[in-house]
């Protein structure tokens, strides 16, 4: 395992001494948390614990990164305590991220935080160890930077010569440019009901997940920046934008067909199963946040809310916040419950959508819920048939195939998430339909 970019933990605990001037670990505990490593555990995990125990503060904490030129990791755990007295010192990730000398923008905030105790951002452990850009993948940019590539993120649309793309997870989206090559900068800001510490929380479980976990169904992550006003998430440009805006065909794209919604919803349910096989929840699966590169494969995006179990298990977790979208969420979501069982019943809602071509909610509309839907469908007494109901703009839609995915879609909304089928078997099914769509265009050939 790594620690600290390697044995840069060591270069740490050297600088941590008693109030009285000495050292507080000897060589005996250096050794001991050496022989973490091959029992498979982390030394700074274990060293931020022990440490914990103190009282030491994350200012103390900070400061002792800020000496050792860990800059990067500083800036994550109080990225108001950066001083521009300070060089930021970033390293790309390759050659082609290029550096501007530009000094980072300080954090505008007035209030003095009292820092918590180091005990309380052991959830920081895999940002520390993972400091290093060349290691982990990702780049820290300066903000400065990202200020340049977006036009000092202008907020006309792209239509309009600017740079903003549209409204992510927890902020704004602009459209720049990396050593040519097309990026999504997010520019996470504060809202009514999200302070900065719940922002700062996203932005960390973001870039812990997608450092975690890599796969072609999710979304490419290129790096984050934590040194100025706003937190930055930066991202490969997904050229096809979201699989929502895509079924209402905004800016005039052409209507997906059969076999591509089809294939989409295959490439999120491998997304969704490798997340599951990994431990982890999503929490807020919808068509907005399910990208489509240039080929239309799916990329599923922002895990802000993404929650991994404890000790990785697929036990359930509760919360007393509640988050997610609500024309998605699942009755045991509503309850503060988290579980695998309430991302399929939210992707239940994606195949209705992708069956429909509607919206998951309308307000003009009876009822608002699309996955409310399903019951006019199921009850005889109602007009509305699940032929009605079809996007007849994809064209190549067959009933049968379309029968099977509805059929799908009800079983992953029934109410009691234990009669729900796991993401391994919704996949399944899904590529059951592709692989039968696929043989249909073959004898028509």
């Amino acid at each position: 395992m790594g620690a600290l970019s390697g044995d840069r933990w060591k270069d740490v605990i050297v600088s941590i001494r008693k109030p009285s001037g000495e050292f507080r670990y000897s060589q005996l505990h250096v050794k001991r948390f050496e022989g973490l490593i091959p029992q498979g555990k982390s030394p700074t995990m274990e060293l931020l614990a022990d440490w914990g125990t103190t009282n030491s503060t994350v200012g103390e904490l900070v400061d002792i990164l800020k000496s050792n030129k860990l800059l990067a990791a500083a800036c994550l755990l109080l990225p108001d305590t950066v001083d521009d007295s300070v060089p930021i010192v970033t390293q790309p990730a390759s050659e082609s991220v290029q550096t501007y000398s530009s000094r980072p923008t300080r954090v505008l905030e007035e209030r003095d935080p009292q820092p918590p105790p180091v005990t309380s951002v052991l959830q920081t452990q895999t940002l520390l160890e993972n400091s290093d850009p060349d290691q982990s993948g990702l780049s820290s940019f300066l903000y400065n930077e990202l200020m340049t590539i977006t036009g000092n993120f202008d907020d006309r649309p792209i239509s309009d010569g600017g740079s903003r793309l549209g409204e992510g997870g927890f902020g704004t989206v602009y459209k720049g440019l990396l050593n040519d090559k097309p990026v999504a900068v997010k520019k996470l800001n504060p809202m009514e009901d999200v302070s900065i510490d719940d922002l700062r929380v996203q932005f960390e479980q973001e870039i812990q997940t997608l450092r975690a976990l890599k796969h072609d169904n999710l979304v490419d992550m290129v790096g984050f920046s934590c040194d100025g006003q706003h937190p930055c998430l930066v991202y490969a440009l997904m050229a096809n934008g979201s699989l929502l805006d895509r079924l209402a065909c905004l800016d005039e794209s052409p209507p997906l067909s059969w076999l591509q919604r089809c294939t989409i919803a295959e490439g999120t349910a491998r997304g969704l199963e490798y997340l599951h096989n990994n431990h982890h929840v999503h929490r807020d699966v919808k068509s907005a946040n399910i990208l489509l590169d240039e080929n239309l494969v799916a990329k599923i995006s922002d895990f802000g809310l993404t929650r991994a179990s404890p000790k990785r298990t697929s036990t359930t977790m509760m919360t007393e916040r509640i988050v997610g979208t609500r024309a998605y969420m699942a009755p045991e979501a509503l309850r503060g419950e988290i579980t695998a069982k309430s991302d399929v019943f939210s992707f239940g809602v994606v195949l209705l959508e992708i069956l429909s071509g509607l919206p998951p909610a309308a307000e003009n509309r009876e009822p608002q819920f699309l996955m409310e839907m399903r019951y006019d469908i199921d009850d005889e007494d109602e007009d509305l048939t699940l032929e009605d109901f079809l996007d007849k703009k994809m064209g190549d839609w067959e009933l049968s195939q379309s029968e099977s995915i509805y059929s799908l879609a009800c079983n992953c909304l029934l109410e009691r998430k234990n009669r729900r089928p796991v993401i391994k078997q919704v996949l399944m099914e899904v590529k059951g339909v592709v692989k039968n769509i696929l043989l249909d265009h073959k004898v028509q050939k």
